[in-house]
């Protein structure tokens, strides 16, 4: 929703306007690709900030010279994270503001930063956040699937044992009435193995798509199914950055009335009415009470 500038309430000490230099902490969204794409808001935010904590300053410092920010940068990452996280909030308890950014995107999104957040909410210090840039919504978008809803799951594991365990748990939690776009992130040397995992896994006919180097000079969004894409990406060379998207599941398809007393007089020819009932339910995907009403009525001879 768009909202022009006139209309945007005064900043108050509790809801500062990001880049504002007060104390706490702003998040700040990081182009995909494009260095352009970094907002005039965001530049400010980065440029009035105490420090930028960025996941790898040498990636940050090529997006501030870029833009010519002079600002101090402090290394924030999955390694120091912990550590670094109560002295940063003294710090900020104590007046400083800094800028938080990842290499790419939106931070916190399979990036650095949750417990830096966490810790700074629970010490009462102020979170703002620019918005920008995010993968996962600009290839939801491209994909041409259905946008909502959607679950993102960031990188699925990169073993393959481990990686089917994860897509069976994904299947389950379809079976029980998840549909929703599956979104990934994936490393371009595993795209291909990936997609085969999901094909296998999923369905080889659903559909789906790879987008990658959004953003950048050979972006390439490249939809078609499960089993398509394994096929083509197992057989080419996968570079820059990567995010699966993968249809819904079909809704379950209805059992016909003669599918049903089948099913029903199978099951009820080991078990009880009851338990008949609700197995051919679960099977079915129907509602229980429906089901063992027509139970009850082959049981009674009608």
């Amino acid at each position: 929703m768009e909202q022009d500038d006139a209309y945007l309430p005064p900043s108050t000490p509790d809801h500062p306007t990001p880049g504002q230099t007060t104390a706490g902490l702003t998040l700040v969204a990081t182009p995909i690709g494009n260095l352009g794409d970094l907002s005039p808001r965001a530049a400010s935010a980065l440029a009035e900030a105490r420090a930028v904590l960025c996941e790898d300053t040498r990636v940050t410092s090529r997006l501030l010279a870029r833009h010519s920010i002079s600002a101090t940068m402090i290394a924030l990452h999955d390694h120091n994270e912990e550590s670094e996280a109560p002295r940063l909030v003294s710090r900020m308890l104590a007046g400083e503001r800094f800028a938080l950014v990842s290499d790419a995107g939106t931070p916190l999104v399979s990036d650095p930063g949750y417990r830096l957040v966490r810790a700074a909410i629970a010490a009462g210090v102020t979170v703002t956040s620019v918005p920008g840039p995010s993968a996962v919504i600009m290839a939801l978008t491209l994909s041409g699937l259905p946008p909502h809803p959607f679950l993102f799951h960031g990188f699925l594991p990169p073993k393959a044992v481990a990686r089917a365990a994860e897509i069976a748990r994904l299947r389950g939690m379809e079976a029980a009435g998840l549909s929703a776009a599956l979104v990934f992130y994936e490393a371009p040397h595993r795209t291909g193995e990936a997609l085969a995992a999901l094909a296998e896994g999923l369905s080889a006919d659903r559909p789906a798509c790879v987008a990658r180097e959004l953003t950048k000079r050979f972006e390439e969004v490249r939809r078609g199914s499960l089993g398509e894409l394994a096929a083509h990406y197992t057989a080419h060379e996968v570079r820059g950055e990567v995010v699966l998207c993968v249809g819904p599941a079909p809704p379950p398809a209805v059992p016909s009335a003669e599918t049903l007393d089948e099913a029903l007089k199978a099951a009820m020819a080991t078990l009880s009415v009851r338990d008949a009932a609700a197995t051919v339910a679960e099977a079915t995907g129907l509602p229980r009470k429906r089901v063992y009403a027509r139970a009850l009525e082959l049981a009674a001879g009608r």
